[in-house]
């Protein structure tokens, strides 16, 4: 019991010190538990010993991931995709198998089977890394994005045939075809089956259980299908995987997928981690450092090779050499499911001892240098490309073209929700705009509808200045990405000192430090919704329209200083908040008691008096010779820290 308690506490302690310095440094919480595992397994300081049960426990980490995996199956999206996914992710698998296999035989001089599983783990790239990535990025949407995430999808579906291949690689030569077309078979009979016979089922139980409305059962029935129908397919002799892939299928398909993938989100990632660190336990970091040459070798063959067979094939779908390298660059790397392919082939005894290692500690790497990667392809990919200067000319000319003939119009950076509806008004009193955006889908329907919407990056001197930055009234900025928006700023206010500038925000964290950098009006959407809420609240309680409009007037007249505090619930206590709001109630031996607000001055702490409650009437303006009295209420904003200090002065007087 001591020595499983002491486990526990430890690998908690280790995994909030490593999974908080992976968010520091940008790297995904994968690589912190394999290191994890690396430090405590045998082959580290030997901290916990290998435990057959905590394997099992673990497996149940990919289980759910199988899960989630079923869940975001979705046949719209593959229709949608289909000539990317089946056709760009076909090939990238397909080719890095053969590839990988070929490789093992001529040069290794190794087994067909070792290098068909080696490939199956070096095919995967790392969706979180890569999403992460693209997304902070804003190219989720651009070509080489799209690409990307198509053949992201393509491994993710990849993964769940070769979950059943490799332990049946395992057979005798003789019967190993049989058994590869048997564990086939059954998995497709599983399938069919279950999607037949589960689908109207799924549907009816789930609608039955959200009657109850009872969170517990509703939590409980997602835990009984993802291990029932595991269990079902265990039993059937095939991999606890594929039932749990089913099950996240057939809920996909009912109105509850979101409500079930964040209920199984915390289960998921515990096991999963788990799960890692099992992994990184395996790692035999002497071996690697004494075989680093052979490490090395393998990460180049796995960078650059899977790297040079996505930007061929991307060439031979008739891609720029910019886009084939964009997308090359960011599937370069290995990914989590690479990890869960490569312990199974061990498990079956499939790899040695020295192939898993190498392999492993080669993934590793490059995991750990893909942020890096990804983060110049834009730079190394134009290099490669004859096309960069005329493609930008091109862009620069387009642009050039859709504000020639307009003056006095506004620019407006990114053409998504809150880009539309600020034309809309544009529109409504004739005001003339040029809008940039990277989406081509949205702009070919933008255009479509007769907007005035070009291609374009707003962070860009050129493209701005052939916007007509020098004969604009004003730009505004709708991106929720705060790196663009600031190199945005600093663009505009260096070719344009008396621009206008009008900047979306999502709250007001950052609103006094987008004013520094320049901008005119900063817009935080989540004070403005509370605004408006308040405003229909009154009017529906029979306040004059005109005078909910002046308290609203009044708050935004004062930059929002009324909302930018708040009281803090337990629901707040992972955000950052700028301001809080305390309300100290003074009790009859408080220091405060008996001494007027200008003798306490608490303004000396940091903090702000918004008002004083007594007798149930609430002062919002006290005077400062106004005396102190016990049961008296006194409304404080601040941060935490100068609240706290302010909190033991009034009532210790320290």
């Amino acid at each position: 019991m001591t020595d499983s308690l002491f486990s526990v506490v430890l690998l908690l302690s280790l995994a909030v010190l490593f999974v908080v310095v992976a968010k520091q440094l940008r790297l995904p919480s994968l690589l912190a538990y394999l290191a994890i595992g690396l430090i405590v397994g045998p082959y580290g300081f030997g901290l916990l010993a290998e435990s057959e049960e905590a394997s099992h426990f673990a497996e149940f980490g990919v289980v759910f991931l199988m899960f989630s995996i079923g869940l975001e199956f979705s046949l719209a999206r593959l229709k949608a995709m289909h000539r990317l996914v089946f056709g760009l992710g076909g090939a990238q698998v397909g080719v890095t198998l053969v590839g990988t296999t070929l490789v093992t035989i001529l040069y290794y001089g190794q087994d067909w089977r070792i290098g068909l599983a080696v490939g199956a783990a070096c095919a995967m790239s790392s969706t979180a890394i890569v999403s992460k990535l693209l997304s902070e990025r804003l190219e989720l949407h651009s070509q080489p994005g799209r690409q990307t995430m198509a053949v992201l999808l393509f491994q993710d579906l990849a993964v769940v045939p070769l979950l059943i291949i490799i332990p049946a690689l395992a057979a005798d030569a003789k019967g190993m075809a049989g058994a590869i077309s048997m564990a086939l078979g059954q998995a497709a009979l599983a399938l069919v089956a279950m999607i037949l016979v589960g689908q109207r089922l799924m549907r009816r139980w789930f609608d039955a259980v959200a009657r109850q409305k009872s969170p517990e059962l509703f939590m409980l029935s997602v835990l009984w299908i993802v291990i029932g129908l595991s269990a079902l397919t265990a039993w059937a002799g095939l991999s606890l995987a594929l039932g749990a892939f089913i099950g996240g299928m057939l809920i996909s398909e009912t109105l509850y997928r979101h409500q079930v993938e964040a209920d199984i989100r915390p289960f998921r990632d515990v096991l999963l981690g788990l799960f890692f660190v099992t992994i990184g336990m395996l790692l035999d970091l002497q071996f690697v450092l004494q075989n680093l040459p052979a490490v090395l070798l393998a990460l180049a063959l796995l960078v650059l090779a899977k790297g040079g067979i996505v930007f061929l094939i991307t060439l031979l779908m008739r891609n720029s050499p910019e886009v084939g390298a964009r997308t090359a660059i960011q599937l370069a790397q290995a990914g989590e499911f690479g990890f869960v392919l490569l312990e199974l082939a061990r498990d079956n005894k499939l790899l040695p001892t020295d192939v898993f290692q190498v392999t492993m500690a080669a993934m590793l790497l490059s995991m750990f240098i893909a942020p890096l990667l990804i983060g110049q392809a834009g730079r190394w990919s134009k290099h490669l490309s004859r096309q960069e200067w005329s493609d930008r000319t091109r862009m620069i000319h387009e642009v050039a073209v859709h504000a020639m003939g307009i003056e006095q119009h506004v620019i407006l950076c990114g053409f998504g929700r809150t880009g539309q509806s600020v034309a809309r008004f544009l529109d409504l009193e004739s005001i003339p705009f040029i809008a940039l955006d990277v989406d081509e889908a949205r702009i070919r329907q933008a255009v479509e509808a007769g907007e005035n919407v070009v291609y374009g990056n707003a962070d860009r001197r050129e493209i701005l200045k052939a916007a007509g930055l020098d004969r604009a009234r004003a730009l505004v900025v709708t991106y929720a990405d705060l790196p663009a928006t600031e190199k945005v700023l600093h663009l505009v206010r260096e070719l344009r000192p008396d621009m206008p500038i009008i900047v979306r925000a999502q709250d007001d964290l950052h609103l006094e430090h987008l004013k520094s950098l320049g901008a005119t009006e900063v817009i935080p959407e989540v004070l403005e919704g509370s605004l408006m809420l308040a405003a229909q609240t009154l009017t529906q309680l029979g306040v004059p329209v005109e005078r909910a409009l002046e308290q609203v007037r009044e708050v935004r007249a004062h930059r929002y200083t009324a909302l930018r505090a708040f009281y803090r619930g337990e629901s707040d206590r992972l955000q950052r908040i700028s301001q809080e709001k305390l309300a100290c109630v003074i009790e009859q031996q408080a220091y405060a008691v008996g001494r007027s607000l200008a003798e306490l001055d608490l303004g000396r702490f940091g903090v702000e008096l918004e008002a004083l409650r007594r007798h149930r009437v609430r002062d919002e303006a006290p005077l400062p010779e106004t005396v102190v009295q016990p049961e008296d209420v006194l409304i404080l904003v601040g941060t935490s820290e100068a609240l706290s200090a302010a909190m033991h002065f009034i009532l210790d007087g320290k």
